[in-house]
Formats: structure tokens, sequence, C-alpha cells
């Protein structure tokens, strides 16, 4: 038995809701990132606009395998797709990046603070054992 749509909304609020949707995201985008052959797509596109075949020629994977690898990347919204006649012309969408960058960000704020106060607390330890106050 599932939950309906107007109880979920007043099960879950709204900040809740947007979270769990950002997550989904960050997830999809990390997963994508997990492969290094999509790495290397990814970071190509850096530099600008590709083609399917020109990005294909940076991995050692088949034709088949570059076209999987390309429709993860856009699944998770990491790239952008344009045809151009036969050829289909890919380009990175950074923006994609900010939900783990922010996520990342914050980890590593609370892990500074962490290790601060840890530092803090070994630097009163010693002192004590030396007889300071």
């Amino acid at each position: 038995m599932g939950l309906g749509t107007e109880t979920f909304l007043l099960a879950y609020p709204l900040r809740y809701i947007t979270e769990w949707v950002m997550m989904g995201r960050m997830d999809a985008v990390l997963h994508a990132l997990a492969d290094p052959h999509r790495r290397v797509i990814v970071e190509a596109l850096t530099t600008g606009e590709a083609t399917a075949g020109e990005l294909g020629a940076l991995v050692p994977v088949s034709q088949p395998g570059v076209s999987r690898h390309l429709s993860v990347l856009r699944d998770a919204g990491l790239v952008d797709v344009r045809p151009d006649g036969q050829r289909r012309i890919y380009r990175l969408r950074p923006e994609s990046l900010e939900p783990v960058s922010d996520w990342l960000l914050h980890r590593q704020r609370v892990w500074e603070q962490r290790m601060s106060a840890l530092h803090t607390e070994v630097a009163r330890g010693t002192r004590q054992r030396k007889g300071k106050p």
C-alpha cells in the first residue's frame, strides 16, 4: 500500500522532498563519474564541444560502449547533445556538478571544524601534561 501524492506531501515537508530529489541527482552524477572512461569524456568536454566520434577516440571502448557511456552522462545531466546532420555534438553542462561541489564543500567544512577542535584538545592535553593550565 503506497502513499498517495496528498499524503506524501503532507507527511514530508517540501524541504525534505527537495533534498531527496537533489540527492538523487547527485547520486546519478557520482555514478556517472565513477567510471574512468566517462571521466575522460567529461574532462575532454571541459575544453569545448566534441562529436561522439571524437570522444570515442579518447577511450579504448567500442562505438556501442561509447554510446552507452554518453547515454549515462546524458541521463545524469552532465552533457547535452544536439544533432548536426548525421553527427551528434556533445557539450558539458558544468552546472550539473554544483550539487556535488556544494555537498563536498559542506563535508570539507565539517571535517575542518572537527580537525580544528581535535587540534585544540591535543594542544590542551599537551599543556596539561607539562603542568601548564
